[in-house]
């Protein structure tokens, strides 16, 4: 039968060894547990024996591997408290012992301490731990023997006496549920006991009503006495478990004449205990004192009180929940979040310093290899690193749960993302961006212009209108490729290998999309009505190349001026705002729509109108033509090019796993990336001569 109950944390001694101390790193090992069985006060009424097991399947040592506090006398409330730390991947099993390596503080009110742990005068250490799971049995003629199956240690701390007892948990230290797994237990009882202030069995059942006990919380301590309950003040805290009660024998003698003076005294002694308790309660639960005279005063029975009582404080706990031995750091949060983002930009900073700025947290991984920061991550995730070689390390990091292989994966995208974007993508400036939701292939449709307002007469009709349109389409494409970095890269510290190579990536994505896209511009493709982009119908061609002057963009200037609608008659007044060149004529179109200086001739003087177009120089022109010159309009105005990224994979996307074929870890770099022009009239292109 399983029941679930809560438990508040406890403690148990421990032995502090002063002659491991290295005086140079500041440590020294503890023995946080032998796995001796200790008597315990109980909760409920009889005492029991606790025994811990010591099976690694039995004890969550994450909280110790996670770097857990070492603390003065089990002090939870200051700062000034934390003397130490337990070293992260230090707490192990080995012979039937638990095992820590303690990290001392270097602050100067420390120092004592740590002297007379060097000097053996401080050899008690206490363990804080918390029990999920018990497995009871009642061996005969013995007490009863709760054995932890599932516990957790989460904190040492050093005590002048082991365990001290008069360091307890205070009253209001939340409790935490665990499992009582009783193997004599009838199979009839099914689930677990109702947290009630009484159980009732069913009439059939002939064993008597299960009752709860409420003691006050106990100290659990291995080197102290016991402390029973008392019974005059019970705790609501403690969860219902199941206990049996003697029937009532019935008394069938006549009852005696009553004694007022005696009956008088009882009520007395009653009412006292119940003012008594109900004063007990609510100020151990930190209830307000108001809320127990109104309790007094309305004559409330001590069992009403207690559900009364119970249901304050439930009140209370859902306003302000808390949670204990929770370590939230600055800025709320999650340490290992914190921790792997540091890493991250330490390395990132060792690759550049320039563009990636050191940050605080990352300062303690500052000048740490590769393989360094392997051994760190496995021991924050509990892995005991010690006697392993370096190919093992680096084995286990790549294939393991530690965050190693995150935090490559964070450096690897954030170079990859520094490098795409610190790429010049020329094209972004006259072209269209949209998203692709899949990849089949996207309409396009080449509004034509509205049709042209006709006088409408008295009393006469509107007339229908239409428009013109084509339709262009594209879709989008996956680009991508897979590289492998392996453990010997690790071993060899090769940080190039996690920077250099995903940055050369996110150079060759930008380059990708500049590719597919200028080649639009080059290769001159055939539009939907089958003439090319450039073409003398399109009227977007000039007859005759002329060198980039201003004459000659004046006359282009004016052919996109001109350009009419699908219906071949309505003018359309496209404005065009970017010169492009071949990189062999950059300096010419700068020259040309420079600020004007004071010119020799009037012929000189370039037009504003001119002076307004941007210039863009793509060197992908000149391979095509190094006199070739184009105009294009604002996308704003009319389509020109558009391109497109598949939805929500905007740019260049990386991934990394674990390799299968390689020993190692995977790079995956993907581009889904399309483009085409939609309509030829915002664009122009002279030959040049």
């Amino acid at each position: 039968m399983d029941t679930m109950i809560e438990l508040p944390a406890m403690r148990r001694s421990a032995e502090l060894a002063p002659n491991t101390a290295d005086a140079d790193s500041r440590t020294v090992e503890v023995v946080w547990s032998a796995g001796a069985r200790v008597r315990r006060a109980t909760f409920f009424g009889e005492p029991y024996d606790e025994e811990l097991s010591l099976d690694p399947g039995h004890v969550r040592l994450d909280r110790l591997n996670a770097g857990a506090p070492f603390l003065k006398v089990h002090e939870l409330d200051t700062l000034d408290a934390v003397i130490g730390s337990v070293v992260p991947g230090s707490a192990r099993i080995e012979n039937g012992r638990g095992i820590a390596l303690v990290r001392i503080s270097e602050r100067a009110d420390v120092e004592p301490i740590w002297r007379d742990i060097q000097a053996g005068h401080i050899r008690a250490v206490s363990i804080g731990y918390q029990v999920h799971r018990f497995e009871v049995s009642k061996p005969e003629a013995a007490r009863e023997l709760w054995r932890a199956v599932d516990w957790t240690p989460f904190e040492v701390s050093a005590v002048a006496v082991g365990a001290d007892p008069a360091a307890g948990f205070r009253a209001q230290h939340p409790l935490h549920d665990c499992v009582l797994h009783r193997r004599d237990a009838p199979s009839s009882t099914k689930g677990p006991i109702p947290m009630t202030d009484k159980t009732q069995t069913p009439a059939s059942d002939a064993a008597p009503a299960a009752t709860v006990t409420q003691p006050t919380e106990p100290v659990a301590t291995e080197d102290t006495p016991m402390t029973e309950p008392k019974a005059a003040a019970p705790d609501p805290k403690v969860a219902a478990v199941e206990t049996r009660t003697q029937p009532k024998l019935q008394n069938t003698d006549a009852p005696a004449a009553p004694d007022t003076e005696a009956v008088a005294t009882r009520a007395r002694e009653a009412e006292r205990d119940r003012v008594s308790t109900i004063y007990d309660l609510a100020g151990r639960l930190n209830l307000e004192r108001g809320f127990a005279e109104d309790l007094v005063k309305r004559g409330v029975s001590v069992d009403e009180s207690r559900r009364l009582i119970l249901d304050q404080v439930a009140a209370k706990s859902d306003e302000t929940r808390t949670f204990p031995h929770v370590s939230v750091p600055l800025g709320g949060r999650d340490e290992r979040i914190t921790r792997r983002d540091a890493v991250a930009n330490a390395l990132l900073h060792r690759y550049s310093p320039t563009l990636f700025q050191l940050e605080d947290a990352a300062r303690q991984y500052r000048g740490m290899t590769l393989l360094e920061l392997a051994r760190e991550s496995l021991g924050n995730a509990g892995v005991n690193t010690r006697g392993l070689s370096r190919d093992e390390v680096a084995t286990r990091a790549l294939h393991s749960t530690s965050d190693f292989p995150e935090i490559l994966s964070a450096v690897t995208n954030k170079t990859l993302r520094q490098a795409y974007e610190a790429y010049p993508r020329t094209f972004m400036l006259f072209c269209r961006q949209v998203l692709a939701t899949d990849f089949k292939a996207m309409h396009r449709v080449q509004l034509g212009e509205a049709p042209q307002l006709l006088e409408v007469g008295e009393s006469g009709e509107f007339k229908r209108g239409t428009l013109g349109e084509s339709k262009e389409s594209y879709k989008v494409k996956t680009y991508g490729r897979v590289v492998a970095i392996t453990r010997q890269t690790l071993i060899n510290d090769d940080l190039d290998a996690f920077t250099r190579i995903p940055a050369m990536y996110g150079n060759s994505i930008a380059q990708l999309e500049s590719d597919v896209v200028w080649g639009i511009i080059t290769a001159n493709p055939a539009m939907a009505d089958g003439n090319a982009l450039f073409h003398t119908t399109h009227k977007n061609l000039a007859g005759t190349g002329a060198a980039l002057a201003v004459e000659a963009v004046g006359a282009a200037r004016a052919a996109m001026a001109k350009q009419t609608g699908l219906d071949k008659k309505t003018v359309l007044n496209v404005r065009p705002a970017f010169l492009i060149v071949p990189a062999s004529l950059e300096l010419k179109a700068e020259q040309l729509v420079a600020q004007n200086l004071v010119p020799a001739a009037t012929s000189s003087v370039v037009p504003q109108s001119i002076r307004t177009l941007a210039p863009i120089s793509e060197p992908r022109l000149d391979a095509a033509s190094e006199t070739a010159w184009y105009l294009a309009a604002s996308p704003n105005q009319i389509d020109t090019i558009e391109y497109a990224y598949l939805e929500g994979q905007q740019g260049a996307y990386i991934e990394t796993r674990n390799g299968f074929d390689v020993d190692g870890v995977e790079i995956k770099c993907r581009l889904d990336f399309g483009a085409k022009a939609i309509d030829w009239r915002g664009l122009y292109k002279n030959p040049g001569a």
